[in-house]
């Protein structure tokens, strides 16, 4: 870096902090930025990992778990989690564990083992005391120490049940998340709460829970099916626990002969990328999720750089009400 410095004209310093992506560097012009990465090819240097992470004590590397890794939640929470973490520098393992407990423990270890700075734990159980600093989204159950990323459910339940209620629907089915999914008590709670507030009771023999953990939309078309199937109290709109169970949710009710919003409007929940491009395009509840992504990776680099600071408990994000063309006025 001295060679460098003299080379440019610039303090080894000042060098340090663009080669090392230090936040101090934001204030270093681009002009500057770009004349030391050139100086740095043409001279052939590269920072030696392992003298860095002995003088800093540090690996630089952070764990993100996730039940699995796909097009719906947790892989666009995962897009968030890698834009920041790859602008500050940092280099990170993803493992997936498919809500089994076992898994959970293991690669917990593992992390540990493999010497993380800290942990990002998605839609994943958490109440373990651990070695690093740990961040939750939508954890719900975090340890002490641990902070949570955490969606309003009460808005989102509310904005979502007054659209269809405005729309004049009265029978309203509902698709309610596995029985692991960190959000599904916590959303059913606020659907029910928000249902009872609104003056729209929610009916038993409407009301179906998915199983299963597969990420594709068969088992919201098997759920759909389910109702179709009880064919007491036909529902005139179906309120999904996300995105990927309300697309195949449309598909099983194109198969009754149903026109989807004609007949039945869905709702789907998180916004997935694909919900703007599906035929009809999907009405949903968004959740900001590659924000809530960049926010756990921010805050697990803040608790890592400052672990004596105190650090919220739970970081509340807002949701958003995103109508689109599945959603309608009920028939008559």
């Amino acid at each position: 870096m001295k060679e460098l410095a003299n080379h440019l004209g610039l303090s080894a310093t000042t060098v340090s902090f663009v080669i090392n992506n230090s936040p101090i560097a934001e204030s270093i012009p681009q002009k500057t930025k770009d004349q030391i990465f050139e100086a740095a090819r043409q001279f052939g240097y590269r920072p030696n990992f392992f003298a860095r992470s002995l003088r800093t004590r540090r690996s630089f590397t952070i764990g993100v778990m996730v039940p699995e890794v796909s097009e719906g939640y947790a892989g666009t929470v995962l897009s968030g989690i890698e834009d920041h973490l790859l602008q500050i520098g940092y280099f990170y393992f993803v493992v997936s564990h498919r809500h089994r407990a076992a898994l959970i423990d293991e690669y917990a270890q593992l992390f540990v083992d493999r010497s993380v700075d800290g942990l990002i734990a998605v839609d994943t159980p958490w109440k373990r005391k651990y070695e690093a600093p740990v961040v939750t989204i939508s954890g719900h159950n975090g340890h002490n120490g641990t902070t949570n990323i955490v969606l309003n459910h009460k808005t989102a339940a509310e904005v979502a049940m007054k659209h269809l209620l405005e729309l004049g629907h009265r029978k309203i089915a509902l698709i309610k998340g596995q029985e692991f999914s960190s959000d599904t008590e916590v959303r059913w709670k606020a659907i029910t709460e928000a249902a009872k507030k609104l003056g729209a009771p929610i009916a038993e023999n409407l009301t179906v829970q998915m199983v299963g953990d597969s990420p594709s939309p068969q088992i919201g078309y098997k759920a759909t099916k389910k109702l179709l199937k009880a064919g007491q109290n036909r529902f005139t709109a179906l309120f999904a626990f996300n995105d990927v169970s309300a697309i195949g949710a449309i598909q099983a009710l194109r198969e009754s002969g149903a026109q989807v919003p004609s007949d039945v409007s869905v709702m789907g929940f998180d916004d997935i990328q694909s919900a703007a491009y599906q035929n009809p395009r999907l009405t949903t509840v968004r959740q900001p999720l590659r924000k809530m992504g960049e926010i756990a990776a921010q805050t697990v680099l803040k608790q890592i750089g400052q672990p004596s600071a105190h650090h919220a408990k739970n970081v509340v994000v807002e949701p958003e009400l995103v109508v689109r063309e599945t959603t309608g006025p009920v028939k008559g």
